[in-house]
């Protein structure tokens, strides 16, 4: 049940600052409301959803400040996993990471919004896992999915879809060399264009 709210959230079912009505997605999953229920509790601790007495829950919305916060956040703890990523890289993880890549180009082509929100984020949970500190990911994990709304909201648009299908290539370009610089350059850039973007949406 719980996966099942992230996704509806994460593929931008319900837009920010929209209630969640919880009967008719119970309906819609085919379930009661007392998993839906649960679920929407540790999604509120997780920041996805917003909860005020009498009003119920909403997707959470951010302001411009949070969102540049969130991604502040991000700059900082992915170049330290990155960092110790390159140097870790195994033939496995660059598999991995190849996979994500090529699954993010199909869904890409076939204009899948749910299959391209899972190959992006597999594409950099691949990389960020292989720095071997399972703590510093769970804290870039809490700050992805304070945000996954958004970056379905940033798919949408064909342009932002091609641009991040060149910013993936060059990010991987950058893991095969074991070029960690460019790599975290490259992951600056990308962030930088989706902030920018979404901000002008």
């Amino acid at each position: 049940m719980l996966a099942e709210l992230r996704r509806v959230i994460a593929t931008g079912a319900i837009a920010p600052g929209a209630p969640i009505r919880q009967d008719a997605l119970a309906e819609q999953l085919g379930v009661s409301r007392v998993p839906v229920r649960e679920a929407l509790k540790i999604l509120e601790g997780e920041g996805q959803v917003h909860y005020e007495p009498h009003r119920g829950y909403t997707v959470t919305e951010l302001s411009a400040a949070d969102l540049d916060e969130v991604y502040r956040l991000r700059e900082l703890l992915e170049a330290e996993a990155i960092r110790q990523a390159v140097r870790r890289l195994t033939p496995e993880d660059l598999v991995r990471i190849r996979a994500a890549g090529k699954a993010l180009h199909a869904a890409t082509k076939a204009a899948d919004m749910e299959g391209i929100t899972d190959a992006n984020r597999e594409f950099h949970f691949a990389l960020f896992e292989a720095c071997g500190q399972p703590r510093l990911v769970r804290l870039i994990r809490q700050l992805w999915d304070a945000t996954e709304v958004y970056r379905a909201v940033y798919f949408q648009s064909v342009a932002n879809r091609k641009l991040v299908l060149h910013e993936h290539d060059a990010l991987e370009k950058a893991l095969v060399a074991r070029d960690a610089k460019a790599a975290i350059r490259i992951m600056d850039e990308h962030r930088r264009n989706a902030v920018s973007r979404l901000a002008l949406s």
